[in-house]
């Protein structure tokens, strides 16, 4: 869309500013009352307060960090506070950010956005030249850190008198279930914040995973042609861990853009048995046992386009139930990514349908606290896994960094083992210690076939073939060096 067409659209939707003027390039909800605001960042944009929020993290420790992965009943009781400001932006702005203590030292991520803050004293300044998430570290505090999360403008959003419409408006929501049907819209505005419950009198089933209650989706996508957007939170800290999803497709012509998901008590969007989903600018803070970002599992023809995901368990994921369907024609791209303690970017663990074509470009892994692995291939069932590349993937650190792996483990179901081929690693770079590179198949008749490692390099150097690991069970692996940038697939 050209610049100037864009304004005046914003110019249409933007509401009167305080000042009683339109200001065409630049919104900011207020926070609603009964929300707990930081007490340790301030922000300002474009010299305008914009309402800085609290989420729950991971901790530092390890020991508790994995515990909150593995202690599954008292997993809410493993977390620290981070924070997150939103505000739309249709133009470059300044951003000023001010803290409790003096600033020393500043990091801005990802790296590849190339900001530098000017400091003074207890503030920060920097200008963002588009909406993109940016996460802002202070004398070293990675853990407590805040998050910039610029949206862009939003198109048309719909009326709240309108028939096809769930519309939260500003202010605070409980919701125990709701099932959005062919044609639907929800709409979660900004200045809203939905607090998903459970009623008295719900039905639930104990899970046979965690042995803790679970119930229906909070949101469930059931349908064609169903959207849910906006700019406002869906929040699941009133929930108890493993509860339910905060979010639950199943459908056919799908659209999620621009809420912010805030501590689901498990899996924060499962997309099953779908087909044609896009995902976009979809913003996820989570740091409970099972906390899921985005899991494909059996669909087909899914996007996942600029998002923000810092959750404890796996980021971007697919997946394969038997008896399903297969997955294919997946892709995320552009999104920023925290990954503490699962997967980032990766296929499986459970793989018992087929999965093809899946790629994964132009992301960029801001950290990597995890015990598995940044990119993987994770295969112990018996499914066929082919064409999934990783190109141009910036990775600020990683402990283990490239995995193709099949073998058994604890999610196994199928008896037979299964197959990957035809796999690509293209233009990654990564830093870490110490940054393990393993391919490794089952058997002679279950193995890992046609690997390309193209461009990779890690703490500044391009990998050679030494660097991956193999068993005998791995056959045609390419390892060539940098082959320059190469540009994004367009979409």
């Amino acid at each position: 869309m050209l610049p100037g067409l864009l304004t005046a659209l914003w110019c249409m939707a933007a509401p009167d500013q305080p000042s009683g003027r339109v200001d065409a390039g630049l919104r900011i909800a207020p926070m609603p009352a009964g929300e707990r605001s930081s007490d340790r960042y301030r922000v300002t944009v474009d010299g305008r307060p914009a309402p800085v929020y609290v989420a729950r993290v991971a901790p530092r420790d390890e020991e508790r960090r994995w515990k909150a992965m593995d202690d599954k009943a008292n997993s809410a009781l493993y977390y620290e506070e981070a924070a997150f400001t939103t505000f739309d932006m249709a133009r470059p702005v300044r951003v000023v950010v001010t803290c409790t203590e003096a600033i020393r030292s500043a990091k801005l991520l990802p790296a590849s956005a190339g900001i530098r803050p000017l400091i003074r004293g207890r503030t920060l300044a920097f200008r963002l030249d588009r909406p993109r998430p940016i996460t802002v570290e202070v004398n070293g505090e990675w853990v407590r850190s805040l998050h910039i999360l610029a949206s862009p403008p939003e198109r048309n959003p719909p009326r709240p008198d309108d028939p096809n419409v769930i519309y939260y408006g500003p202010g605070i929501h409980e919701v125990r279930r709701v099932v959005v049907h062919d044609g639907q819209t929800v709409y979660i505005a900004p200045g809203a914040v939905v607090r998903a419950v459970i009623g008295p009198d719900e039905p639930y089933q104990i899970s046979d995973y965690s042995g803790l209650k679970t119930y229906p989706p909070t949101f469930e996508l059931r349908g064609s042609k169903v959207t849910f957007r906006g700019r406002g939170i869906l929040d699941g800290s009133g929930l108890t861990t493993h509860a339910r999803n905060l979010l639950y497709c199943t459908g056919r012509n799908v659209e999620i853009e621009g809420v912010i998901l805030r501590d689901s008590p498990t899996w924060n969007l499962p997309i099953r048995q779908s087909d044609h989903v896009r995902v976009r600018n979809l913003k996820i803070i989570g740091y409970r046992a099972n906390s899921d970002g985005i899991d494909i599992c059996n669909s087909r023809d899914v996007t996942v386009e600029d998002c923000f995901l810092r959750t404890l368990d796996d980021l971007i994921v697919v997946k394969t139930d038997a008896g399903q369907g297969k997955a294919a024609r997946i892709a995320a791209r552009r999104c920023v990514l925290w990954n503490e303690v699962a997967h980032a970017l990766s296929v499986g663990a459970e793989l018992r349908e087929d999965v093809d074509d899946v790629l994964f470009e132009d992301c960029d892994v801001i950290h990597d606290k995890g015990r598995e692995w940044t990119l993987r291939v994770y295969h112990c069932d018996a499914a066929r896994i082919t064409n999934v590349r990783w190109i141009n993937i910036r990775i600020e650190e990683t402990r283990r960094l490239i995995s193709l792996w099949i073998n058994k483990a604890v999610w196994t179901r199928d008896e037979a083992r299964g197959h990957i081929s035809d796999i690509e690693f293209r233009d990654i770079t990564a830093a870490g210690q110490p940054a393990t590179i393993e391919l490794l198949g089952y058997d002679a008749e279950h193995r890992v076939e046609r690997v390309v490692l193209r461009g990779v390099r890690v703490n500044g150097r391009d990998i050679a073939r030494a660097d991956v690991q193999t068993n005998k069970f791995v056959d045609r692996v390419t390892v060539q060096p940098d082959t320059g940038s190469v540009p994004p697939t367009a979409p």
